[in-house]
């Protein structure tokens, strides 16, 4: 079990002093958090950590000696940071967060994604880009998603910035209903960089729940296009094709 938390725990005397009085509560359970956040130590170690992965597509690991698939495809992620399985109580938290609007368990998994960064060790970029939804689902939905992650995430590492640069050029249908077959045609060419952006050259994509990689990948194109030279990933949770 990966946890970033007690390996990452640094409080401050007013962080101490609000958990004393106001101490977390398990979004899972109800007992007390642990480390400072909103699950307790049991729900933690019980989660679906991704760990091993692929550092590069977040695939789960399928043996030590048995190099990743992505090896062969065209990924265009340098780097991906996924810390969750889509399973279980990380799918739990993912659905109450994004089709029930329950924002505290959006800022849960942000946290979450945030310690799992800090402790990859990895080269942070400072701009992180939420993968938008069209105008019309946002209407329906009331928030993005990927926008109170990327809250979440820059709150714990100021450095962090979150930079809403794309846009998606038309609507799409719902990839969770599509087959994996059929995603990569529904999501081709669907986003574009606002005009006259000055791109970083390193840059991360954020998702939320990744699973063909459909979506990111079309979404990562239009940003190396637009200038950047290198983009990674960052998502809660690796979910099966199956999912």
């Amino acid at each position: 079990m990966v946890n970033y938390f007690r390996y990452l725990q640094l409080k401050n005397p007013l962080q101490a002093a609000l958990e004393a009085f106001y101490p977390p509560l398990c979004r899972l359970c109800g007992d007390s958090g642990d480390s400072g956040i909103d699950l307790c130590l049991g729900c933690q170690e019980s989660l679906p950590w991704n760990s091993p992965a692929c550092p590069r597509c977040a695939m789960p690991a399928q043996g030590q000696d048995l190099p990743c698939r992505c090896i062969n495809e065209p990924w265009p992620f340098t780097s991906a940071t996924v810390p969750l399985l889509y399973e279980g109580a990380v799918a739990t938290l993912v659905g109450g967060f994004k089709y029930h609007g329950n924002l505290a368990q959006g800022q849960l998994l942000g946290k979450i994604l945030s310690k799992a960064l800090e402790a990859s060790e990895k080269s942070l970029p400072r701009h992180l880009i939420p993968l938008p939804l069209h105008y019309r689902r946002l209407r329906q939905r009331g928030f993005e998603q990927t926008n109170e992650l990327a809250r979440a995430i820059s709150k714990d590492n100021p450095s962090i910035i979150p930079t809403p640069i794309l846009n998606r050029r038309r609507a799409t249908s719902q990839q969770s209903l599509l087959a994996a077959s059929q995603r990569h045609a529904n999501v081709y060419q669907a986003f574009e960089v606002n005009a006259r952006t000055l791109l970083p050259k390193h840059v991360a994509l954020l998702d939320d729940v990744v699973t063909t990689g459909a979506t990111a990948i079309s979404a990562a194109k239009a940003l190396i296009s637009a200038g950047a030279e290198r983009v990674d990933l960052w998502a809660v949770a690796r979910a099966s094709i199956n999912s």
